[in-house]
This record gives structure tokens, sequence and C-alpha cells, in this order.
């Protein structure tokens, strides 16, 4: 006799086919929308309430702060039911409808209430946020129960802080009116259901097809790995629809780019607006490993089409790189100074051991004169100019290279900056990359020259650098602006073309301005505007102008 065989267990759960698994749980959803709509809905409205709330309570406290009756009846007057100051806060409480409006003093003491046997005592709430300037928006239990509370400091004449107001607006919950319409939820979803299946049988034998019959499973997977791989790699990852719309951003670009999820959808032109990066991300600017500046990063942008006519963009941040390549350049411009002054002071040791080994003592006296005086002079005529010290340090370095490099640096006699920079940083950014740009286009000319004029007008900083170099085309005086663009062989550490890009955005970022034209005597002259960069008065005269460093005292002796 045979054995029997096991009895098949009966397995339930969902059907394996994507179709019937789409249709099974868009019904159930459907289902259920009712019973979900109360919580879904609850938590949100009853936030946006209490923000409404609150902001109105904040409004009305910052109106009352105004009123300068408020804090010159808490300076002048005793807390009293009929004082000044109980008087217009219920005047005002009558006429916006709030709950309460306590006006205090430092000490915590109440000069106005609802109730007024409160007048005269302590508020029952720490009101030490409010009297240390800050303004306080919040839910909270009081003497007249819980509230949406307001609370700003109370400033007098000479703004000074002497107190604070604080409004409560009542506090009712909707809760219970939501809760009440949960059976109209459930009607509503009840006469849905039957359209809903329909539309779910539809629906799923769509998502069939464009899902190529995959398994929930497979899907998952697929999205999981690729969120993993957008919001996991450390470049920003832009991708452009067929119509040229940002359809995705991931953590990177958004960090990048300063944008968020609102310019999804938009255009690049929309959500970042005109400029490189712009003309970049939308295929104006061709090209690989393309430079542009957002704000104040360095990024390295390429742009690579997709099948469906859309384009995918990736950025690379390359700031650190390029202050760090920039600090290389100031660490090479500083050994460069300290290597002329090591040869400019062994000539000085040879001629003052020649003089004295030739018993010319008086001669040697002099010329150590001369070369102390020199230096001194050199420096003394730069610090009577520019009284800021770290532009006036940046430009006697600078002399000093130039010095190396055969070429004169002189500053302007009209020159005449005040020590009152706001961002002397910013300023020594502009002069630095000028110079520099100056120094390598007229270096290796005969007769090289770099002129430096800086001068105030009211607090405005106008900077003008122009050289003998052989200038710049009428038809490239813009180019030079653009970032990435250069005629200079790029550096050890990376790219050129971001020097004078910087300065035109750190000018325009005060709302002044960066141009180039041509010098008097021929090559390039840069000015540059930046508003508001002084504090204070307009600066005094001008001094004499005297060239910088030992090459223009040289040049000078053979004129």
């Amino acid at each position: 006799m045979s054995p029997t065989p096991p009895a098949r267990r009966l397995r339930l759960g969902l059907p394996r086919r994507m179709f019937s698994q789409v249709l099974l749980m868009q019904v159930a959803i459907a289902a259920g929308v009712a019973v979900l709509a109360t919580g879904l809905f609850l938590a949100p409205l009853s936030r946006q309430l209490d923000q409404e709330a609150m902001r109105r309570a904040l409004a009305i406290a910052e109106t009352t702060a105004q009123d300068p009756q408020m804090a010159e009846g808490v300076l002048t007057t005793p807390p009293a039911r009929n004082g000044p100051v109980q008087r217009e806060a219920e005047q005002i409480r009558r006429a916006t409808h709030a709950e309460y409006i306590v006006v205090l003093n430092e000490d915590w003491v109440r000069w106005s209430h609802p109730t007024p046997s409160q007048i005269g005592r302590r508020v029952s709430t720490d009101p030490s946020d409010a009297l240390e300037g800050k303004e306080v928006m919040e839910i909270d239990q009081g003497t007249l129960g819980r509230s949406a509370r307001g609370k700003v400091p109370l400033y007098d004449a000479r703004h000074r802080i002497v107190g604070a107001v604080s409004v409560g607006i009542a506090y009712d919950s909707v809760r219970a009116r939501l809760i009440s319409a949960i059976p109209g939820l459930f009607a509503y979803a009840g006469g849905a259901l039957a359209v809903g299946a329909l539309a779910a049988w539809l629906i799923s034998r769509r998502v069939q097809r464009q899902t190529r019959d995959l398994a929930f499973s497979d899907i998952s997977a697929l999205l999981a790995e690729r969120e993993a791989m957008l919001h996991g790699i450390r470049e920003g990852v832009v991708a452009l629809d067929r119509d040229g719309r940002v359809r995705l951003l991931n953590d990177e670009a958004r960090r990048l780019l300063g944008i968020g999820d609102e310019a999804v959808g938009r255009t690049p032109d929309e959500a970042l607006g005109a400029g490189r990066a712009t003309d970049v991300l939308t295929g104006r600017v061709t090209g690989t490993d393309l430079l542009t500046v957002r704000g104040r990063r360095v990024l390295v942008a390429n742009r690579m089409p997709t099948g469906d006519g859309g384009a995918v963009a990736t950025l690379r941040d390359r700031t650190e790189l390029e202050q760090l390549g920039r600090e290389l350049d100031s660490t090479r411009g500083l050994i460069d100074a300290l290597r002329a002054q090591d040869h400019e002071h062994a000539n000085r040791m040879h001629t003052l051991l020649g003089l004295l080994e030739l018993e010319m003592y008086e001669d040697a006296v002099e010329f150590v004169g001369e070369v102390v005086g020199d230096h001194r002079v050199t420096a003394e005529q730069v610090t009577e100019k520019i009284g800021d010290p770290l532009l006036a340090a940046l430009l006697v370095g600078k002399a000093t290279v130039a010095a190396e490099r055969g070429v004169a640096l002189w500053v302007s006699e009209r020159t005449r900056l005040p020590d009152r920079l706001i961002d002397p940083r910013g300023v020594v950014t502009v002069v630095g990359n000028l110079v520099d740009n100056a120094l390598d286009a007229v270096a290796g000319t005969a007769h090289a020259r770099v002129e430096v004029e800086l001068h105030a007008q009211g607090r405005t900083v106008v900077l003008t650098v122009h050289d003998t170099g052989p200038g710049i085309p009428e038809d490239q005086r813009e180019l030079v602006f653009t970032e990435g663009w250069s005629t200079k062989k790029p550096p050890a550490h990376g790219k050129r073309g971001i020097g004078l890009s910087l300065v035109r955005r750190l000018a325009e970022r005060q709302g002044g301005s960066a141009t180039v034209g041509t010098a008097a005597g021929g090559g390039a002259e840069f000015t540059v505007v930046l508003p508001e960069a002084l504090t204070g008065p307009e600066g005094s005269p001008a001094v004499p102008e005297r060239p910088l460093g030992a090459a223009a005292v040289a040049e000078e002796e053979a004129r």
C-alpha cells in the first residue's frame, strides 16, 4: 500500500504578479483612505493653526512695542490699574481681540494685564529671551490658561531694552472638529471606491507595461541603489529633461549651487539666474572640465546629453584646491621676495666687504646709511599713503617681487587711503589679483612699469592699476572677467581664469564695478569701484609720488 501523500498547505499572501499586487494595493488604499485622512490632515492643520496664532500674537506684540507711550509709561509711571500703560494695552487688546497684552519691566513686573489684580505682580512665565532682545513665539500655559504667545523686547527712545511685551491669543484645538469630520470622509471614500477600483485596474495595466513586468522587489532594489549612489557620491548631479528643466538634484548639487527642491521643474535660468553656471548646465557653453564660480565656490562642470533628449551635468568642488593653489602661489611669491632680498643683501654685503678691505671706512658708513634709509623710506612712503596695514604690507611685498622680476611698481601721487576699511581682506584680494596680473603682463619687457592708485571718494574706494604691457584688445575686455578664460599657461595646481572673475564678483556684490580699458601710455588699465568700503568721512589729501623697490629706484637714476 502506497504511503499517503502529504496534504498541501494553503498559502495566504499577496499575489506574485505585479498587475494583481498593484490592483489589490490600490483598492486597499482607496478603502482605507477615510481612516488615514484623519491622521494625515489633523497634525499639519493643527500645526498650521498654531503657527498662524503665534504669528498673529507676535505681530500684535511688535505693534504694541512700537508705541513710544509704552516704554515711557514703564519708565515714568508705577504699575497701576488705571495707569497709562494699562489703558493703552487694553485698548489695543480689545481692538485686536487678543486674550491678553502684558507689558512688563526688566524685573518681570506687570504694568498691564486683563485681570487688574495681576498688575504689579511678576509674570508666571520666563521672559528672559525677550529681555535679551529676541523675539519669541510659543504655545504655553499661563495664568489665563493655554495660549499662543508672542514676546518682543520693549525699547526706549535711546533703543535700550527697558522691558518686554507679551501677547496671547486664545488657543482652540482643531482636533475635535477633525474627528467630527471622519464620518463624512468615510462617506466620500465609499462613494469613490467603485470608481477607484476601475481606475486602479487601468493604472495597474499601464504600470505593468511601463515597468516591463518587473517585480516590486526588483524595482525597490534599483531605486535603493540609485538613491544611495546619487546622495552618497561627493559630486553634484543635476539631471535635465528634454525641455531643459531640472528634474533631479542630489544633495551635493544643492550644496554647491545653493538651491533647494524649489529648483526642480524649473529651467537653470529660472533657478540660478544669468551666469556661467547656467550657461554650462543649459549647454550654451560646451567642453570638458569647465570652470565656473557659484557664490564663493569654484566648480568644475561636465555635461553629458542623454538618450531621451535631456542631459546630466556633474559638478565638482574645487574651492579648497583653488585656495591651496593660491596659498601655494602666495608662498612662491614670498619665496621670490625672500630670494630677491637675499640677492640684494649678498650684493650689499660684498660691496661693504670691499669698502672695508680698501679701508674706505667713511664710504662704508655712508653706504650702510643709504641702504638702511632706502628700505625705511620705501616702507614709510607706502604707509603714509595707505593706512591699512594689510594692504600696505601687500604692496611692500609685491614691490620686492616686482624688483626681482625687473618691474617698477609705483604708487600714484593721488593715492590716499585711510585706515578705515570695512573688509580689508576683500580689498587685499582685489589689489593682489590685479597687481599679479599686471606683473605677469609686463615681466620681461623694456621699461616695465606697474602703477597702483587707491583713493577714497566719501565711503567709496576707487582702485586703478595700469601697466606698460601690450594691453587687452577691445573685443576681449569682457572675456577677461569670465570664469575659466585666460591667455596664460595653467599653473601646476590647476587652471587659470579665476582671479579677475573673483575681482568682478567681489565688486558687484558690494554694488560696485570692475572694468578694463587702455592706459594713457598704452597697456591695460583696470578700474575697480567698491562702494561703502570705508567707515566715516572722506580721506585726507594725497602725498607725493615715489617708486616702490630697488628696481624702481635704479630706473629713476638711469633716467
